[in-house]
């Protein structure tokens, strides 16, 4: 259908006007969304209309500056939008949604299940005229790319909208990517693909591997493959990737729940970080008999998914919380098919404080399917390690070290010499001797370093932990004189 970018650059400012034009389109986008919010329009609703609307943009720059076809529909592209005003603008915006939303491919996939958030005229017009100043199709992928990931990103840290769920920061996606090392021409899939950060990653891993154009254009329509059963996060995804130039016919994004059913393909990669916590409301129980064993907790089930979603000799990198490690009953049951059938080799310990939803205590788990595993390698990254969003966030480089361990396994632990190394193995004959094959290891010391909080943090952690005691006291209260009583 479309080219996707095209590159019309030439000369040596070409770096900084696009640094230039990235900052002040963002900061354009992001005042805009202040003004929206006064409105009571969400960072999330905002965003998802800007995606409708940029669609439609570049659908009318595709036919102005390229000749193409328009792959809208006559009399709902762009032109019949912007010469409304007032409520006729609002009725043909929502009329082009419904009629978007029911067609096939690309374009389905972004409007999926669309409904229109700004029923204010004036606001839903601001929004248009933005978008209408700017020519978005010959700006670099990486620029638009750029733009759009900030936007996520901001997305992620409103903490109203919830939606930091859908958003793993990028630098841990990036160390894992570097340990998994996708290969151009393997198959690559999330199924719980969020906005698309691990599997933009994996393409921008292996889009330099080889100038072959069978092999490239493998990379951008068949090799990535992602699953959401949000309709709103299966639209910002699916435009992440387009707007990088990867699935511009069809979306690589598919919107349904990835646990309802066995996977009908396998796959190379696996990288992951599903949902913490239950499933949604409403959800369809689980009832899968390819399934190990039967259980409740989600994320044993994105995991038992996920094991059997790889080819022999596929692998996978996971992100998932502490319980996986030691939960009994049917955490055990997976955790011994996984050392039994798989080799799960490394574990790295993450820190808290590093994804927005908060205290989460996760681990990434990285296996590989067909071999029984002989000893486990853990880099705790959590004992001392302090991360917060606004004062130490993560970076890439806080986890060269772990890489470079991951590729050159020689322990830094030593019971002599070294008891704080960080990068210790593990015989798995050791592991199943342990209580319920528990993976949940620590052999670090804490308080290798001061605790650096200020007084005012302290009183204000002390104030927090006091309040929810008393809290539970009075429940606890609550609860006994009902007992008396009977």
């Amino acid at each position: 259908m479309w080219h996707g970018s095209k590159n019309m650059k030439s000369g040596s400012g070409v770096m900084a006007t696009n640094n230039t034009t990235e900052q002040s389109l963002t900061k354009k986008v992001w005042n805009l969304a202040t003004t929206l919010a006064g409105q009571g329009i969400g960072f999330t609703d905002y965003i998802t209309q800007l995606t409708y609307l940029l669609f439609l943009k570049m659908d009318a720059e595709n036919v102005e500056m390229f000749g193409e076809e328009s792959a809208i529909p006559d009399g709902y592209q762009w032109a019949d939008l912007i010469s409304l005003d007032g409520l006729d603008l609002v009725r043909q915006y929502e009329e082009t949604l419904k009629l978007l939303s029911e067609q096939d491919n690309l374009i389905g996939t972004i409007y999926t299940k669309a409904q229109n958030k700004i029923d204010k005229p004036v606001y839903l017009k601001k929004v248009i005229s933005m978008i209408d100043e700017e020519q978005w199709l010959i700006m670099d992928g990486d620029v638009k790319g750029a733009i759009y990931e900030s936007i996520l990103e901001k997305n992620g840290q409103d903490k109203k909208s919830g939606a930091g769920q859908y958003f793993t920061p990028r630098p841990l996606i990036k160390a894992m990517v570097d340990c998994i090392a996708p290969q151009i021409g393997e198959t690559v899939c999330d199924p719980a693909c969020g906005t698309g950060g691990f599997l933009l990653t994996a393409y921008d891993y292996m889009k330099g591997q080889s100038a072959s154009k069978e092999k490239r254009d493998f990379l951008r329509n068949n090799a990535l493959h992602g699953v959401d059963n949000t309709p709103l996060v299966v639209t910002l995804a699916s435009m992440n990737l387009y707007l990088h130039g990867v699935g511009t016919d069809r979306s690589p994004i598919v919107c349904e729940d990835s646990l309802e059913k066995e996977p009908s393909t396998l796959v190379d990669v696996i990288l992951a970080n599903p949902p913490f916590g239950t499933r949604p409301a409403g959800s369809v129980d689980i009832n899968r008999p390819d399934f190990y064993v039967e259980t409740k907790n989600n994320q044993l089930n994105f995991l038992q998914h996920m094991m059997l979603m790889l080819k022999t000799g596929g692998r996978a990198a996971v992100v998932l919380p502490d319980n996986v490690l030691f939960e009994g009953g049917a955490g055990e049951t997976i955790r011994k098919k996984l050392l039994t059938d798989f080799n799960l080799h490394t574990i790295l310990r993450l820190p808290t404080g590093i994804f927005y939803a908060q205290g989460v205590k996760a681990n990434v788990l990285f296996f590989t399917k067909g071999q029984p595993t002989k000893e486990i390698w853990f880099y705790d990254y959590r004992t001392d390690v302090k991360h917060t969003l606004a004062t130490n966030k993560l970076e890439r480089h806080h986890l060269d070290d772990f890489v470079s361990c991951y590729n050159n396994r020689i322990e830094t632990y030593d019971a002599e010499n070294n008891p704080q190394g960080r990068w210790r193995k593990y015989l798995v004959e050791d592991i199943f001797a342990r209580d319920k094959t528990s993976l949940d290891i620590t052999w670090i010391k804490q308080g290798g370093e001061e605790d650096d909080r200020t007084l005012a943090e302290l009183m204000a952690d002390i104030k927090e932990k006091s309040q929810t005691i008393s809290a539970a006291v009075a429940e606890l209260e609550k609860l006994l004189a009902n007992i008396k009583e009977d």
